[in-house]
Order: C-alpha cells, then sequence, then structure tokens
C-alpha cells in the first residue's frame, strides 16, 4: 500500500534526497502516520527512523534545508532534532532494546526496522512509511495497525505483560490514547495493565503526571479515569479520587458515589474550557469529602468542611506528584476551597452583601468559579437541572450589577495605611489594620460606599472609638 498522499510537505523531499546521498533507509514512523490515518490534520512534530545513524541523517538535512537549522544532539539517547518552519523532526536510528526489571531505561542496541517497530508501544505507532526514493510512500504494518485503527483498538505488537513490565509508563499511554481517540484497549491488553499496575511505582512523578495531563486535555477525560480506576493504576497515583468512590447506606439513608459525580463534573466543564488548572480544580473539587464524611440521625450524611479539607490536600497532591507548587496551585486550592460558595447564594435570597463578598474573595477567579459551580449541577432531574442553571444566571446578573457598582473584584482600600498615620500622627501599629479592617467590611456589607469622602467619614469616627485624635487638633 502506498502513501505518497501523506507526504506533501516538502521536508519529506529533502529527507529523502538526504538519506538518498547518505545511503540509508530511513522511514517516518509512530504519531505522524496513525495521526494522517485517522485525519487528525497533525505535522507539528515528526518522528523518523534510519536504519543507521540518526544524528547523520539530520546533520545532513539540516545542510539540505534552506538556512540550514541548528542541529540540536542527544549524545545519551543517540537522537538527534531539528526544527524548522514550526515542525520538530526527531532522527534516530533503528534500534532494539532490552530492559532490567527496576528501570524503564533500556539498554539500547542498534536494530533493524522490524527489531524497532518490535520495541513500539501499540500496533497503532509500529507503522512505517518508507522516505527513499526507490520505495518512497510505502507502508509497512507488520502488526496490522491499519485494521486496529478501523477497529478503534488499541494492543500491543508483543505480549503485552512483556510489553508493560519493560516499561510500565506504556500502561498510561494506552488509557491516554484510549480517552485521546475513543478506542478501547485490547482485552488482553488491559489485563496486562491490571495485572502490572505495580510497576507505576518506578515511573518518575514527572512522567505520570504528563500522561494525566494529556488525559485531562481531552475531550472526555472520564473515560481515562475509568480505565484508571479498573486498572488499579488510579489508587497508585491519585488515590484522593478512589477514596470518592462508593456509596455507604445506613439507616436506610445513602449518598452519591462521588467519584462518578466529580468525573461528570470534569466532563461537564470540558465543554466549556481548555483551563487546564480550572479542570484541576473540578477533578479535585470534592476530594475533601472522604475524610469530611460522617452520619447522624438527625440530617443523615454530611460533609461539613469538606471545601477546606481539600483546598489543603491539594497542596499534599501537588507536592507528592511534583506539581508546580507556585500560584497554579494556589488556583486550584482557591476554587475547591470556595466551590461551594456560590451554591449557597443560589439557594437562598441573594443580598448584596454576599455577593460582594464573593467577589472580593475570588477577585479575578470569579468567573471561573461560577463555570466550575455550573459543571457541578450534575442532577437527571430535567426540572431541578433547569431550576438550578437558572439560579445561577440570577447569580451571574447579580454580581455583574455589584461589580459595575461597588468596583470589589480587584479590591483597593480607599483609605491607605499612610492616610491613616499621617491623619491621627501614629507610627505603625494595631490600630491601623483595625481601621482598615472596619472599612473594608462597611464597604462589603453596603454600609457606606466604595468611595475615598465616605471611607474617611468612617476612619474619623472608628479613629474616636479607639481613643485617637487627629493630628490637626493636637
Amino acid at each position: 500500500m502506498n502513501y505518497k498522499h501523506a507526504l506533501t510537505s516538502p521536508i519529506f523531499q529533502v529527507v529523502s534526497k538526504s538519506a538518498d546521498e547518505l545511503g540509508v533507509d530511513c522511514y517516518v514512523v509512530g504519531g505522524f502516520v496513525r495521526d494522517f490515518v485517522l485525519e487528525r490534520g497533525r505535522e507539528k512534530d515528526i518522528d523518523i527512523v534510519a536504519i543507521g545513524s540518526g544524528i547523520e541523517l539530520a546533520k545532513r538535512v539540516a545542510k539540505n534545508l534552506p538556512n540550514s537549522p541548528k542541529v540540536q544532539v542527544f549524545k545519551t539517547y543517540g537522537t538527534a532534532m531539528i526544527r524548522h518552519e514550526g515542525v520538530e523532526l526527531e532522527f534516530v536510528g533503528a534500534r532494539k532494546e532490552s530492559y532490567n526489571e527496576d528501570s524503564r531505561n533500556p539498554i539500547v542496541e542498534d536494530g533493524t526496522l522490524e527489531e524497532d517497530q518490535n520495541r513500539r508501544d501499540f500496533t497503532i505507532n509500529a507503522m512505517a512509511i518508507s522516505l527513499n526514493s526507490a520505495t518512497y510512500g510505502q507502508l509497512l504494518d507488520p502488526f496490522d495497525g491499519l485494521q486496529d485503527l478501523t477497529d478503534k483498538c488499541i494492543k500491543t505488537p508483543l505480549d503485552p505483560a512483556i510489553t508493560y513490565s519493560d516499561d510500565p509508563l506504556r500502561m498510561l499511554r494506552a488509557i491516554r490514547f484510549a480517552t485521546q481517540l475513543d478506542f478501547e484497549i485490547e482485552a488482553a491488553s488491559f489485563n496486562a495493565i491490571k495485572e502490572q499496575s505495580h510497576r507505576i511505582e518506578i515511573i518518575t512523578k514527572e512522567r505520570i503526571n504528563v500522561e494525566i495531563q494529556k488525559i485531562l486535555e481531552s475531550k472526555k477525560p472520564s473515560i481515562g479515569f475509568i480505565l484508571l480506576e479498573e486498572s488499579g493504576l488510579l489508587q497508585r497515583i491519585i488515590p484522593e479520587l478512589t477514596d470518592l468512590k462508593g456509596v455507604d447506606i445506613q439507616e436506610g439513608q445513602k449518598h452519591k458515589d462521588n467519584f462518578y459525580h466529580t468525573l461528570e463534573v470534569v466532563d461537564n466543564i470540558c465543554n466549556h474550557t481548555d483551563n487546564m488548572w480550572l479542570r484541576w480544580a473540578a477533578l479535585l473539587h470534592d476530594i475533601g469529602k472522604a475524610p469530611t464524611k460522617r452520619f447522624s440521625k438527625k440530617v443523615g450524611w454530611t460533609f461539613h468542611g469538606h471545601e477546606l479539607k481539600g483546598s489543603k490536600m491539594v497542596y499534599h497532591l501537588f507536592k507528592r506528584l511534583k506539581m508546580p507548587l507556585n500560584d497554579k496551585m494556589k488556583y486550584v486550592q482557591k476554587l475547591v476551597f470556595m466551590s461551594s460558595r456560590p451554591i449557597v447564594l443560589a439557594q437562598e435570597n441573594i443580598t448584596d452583601s454576599a455577593v460582594r463578598r464573593l467577589v472580593f474573595d475570588a477577585g479575578e477567579f470569579v468567573e471561573d468559579l461560577m463555570t466550575l459551580c455550573e459543571a457541578d449541577i450534575t442532577t437527571k432531574n430535567p426540572y431541578k437541572f433547569k431550576k438550578y442553571h437558572n439560579n445561577f444566571k440570577l447569580v451571574r446578573e447579580k454580581i455583574i450589577e455589584v461589580e459595575e457598582r461597588d468596583q470589589v473584584r480587584d479590591f483597593q482600600p480607599p483609605i491607605s495605611g499612610e492616610k491613616i498615620m499621617e491623619t491621627f500622627d501614629l507610627k505603625p501599629s494595631k490600630e491601623i489594620g483595625i481601621i482598615k479592617e472596619f472599612i473594608k467590611e462597611a464597604i462589603l456589607e453596603g454600609i457606606i460606599p466604595n468611595e475615598p469622602e465616605k471611607a474617611f467619614e468612617l476612619m474619623l469616627k472608628k479613629g474616636t472609638d479607639l481613643g485617637l485624635t487627629r493630628a490637626d487638633e493636637k
């Protein structure tokens, strides 16, 4: 079967010419071939395998390209990379691999194309298209990857037990591809993942994070997280989520399964945002429910304080997974902590002061918080579904109204500490903080508008209550 029509980019002609000049066979492999067949339109990164030195081929390609782009050589891995017109080409020599049990880093030797295809993770990634002029466009598909693409099936070229044991990261990649492509993992392959799930312990947290992020980036992440849970991998990676699974019944009262509810929330939010950290907030918004779950004969199941508990758990989860302990984490913490606030407002008569406090506390993230809360509506009752969304619509309208009038989203005190010190001839002291907090609370409660003149009058009153004397009256 010939796939010349896949090789329309001029870069392939340059690679073909360079390979012929060096007298080496070379092929485009992996994701490019897979995505071309699936019509996913990906040409941003292209893997080239040479039967010989991939580094030498990369250098010749760079020489034959306009402006001779720089070749990045990674001697440790025997690879080289060229960036050209927004495309990354990675070159590697065909190789065969063997593994030690306690490491996913293989012992690498030069190999044939067949041996290189054997070491590939999945049949759909083991296809190769020839780039040499004599066989240009010829497809080599020894494991029927084309058929597996048609069947929407993820399977390994060789024995899956060996494939996953050798490189346990492939277990996550199998689930990630199944999620991204909406494919099914072959039964024998999935059983091997279950049996080898403990092997994920030898994979670095950084590599695990890459795959989890890609699952979260997909259109329907619940596919991946259900597979992670069923395989036993999720318990080893994010046990905070598997702890939410299950329904307890006591005295005839039960609660919803918070694991599957969480996945519904994540899928919902993915329909409205590509913000990765907002998706993380959706995934973690209920993790505090497992440790705070209690049963009361009067009210049934409760999860008091789960938002605060959950926000604290976010830090420990991020730290354990070696995720960034920076503003992104604080953003997720904040949304988890505030995840019930708009819900409470939507169930009550909405007061201006409550909305002001919500906007003040959420700040620039109030829109994201509302998006999270709307995604949290997973009821299957059409009446309740419509009612809850209408309530949130009212909250949104109230936020706009209050924000336009009171400007509390990026709240800046209308009276500065310096002004208080100057007025009462004070040095830094606790009285300054007391006055500033008093003014802030008065604005949020709607006692005074967010205006300097009214705030100044209140400052004078509070200063008098504290026994302070104006400097111009001393």
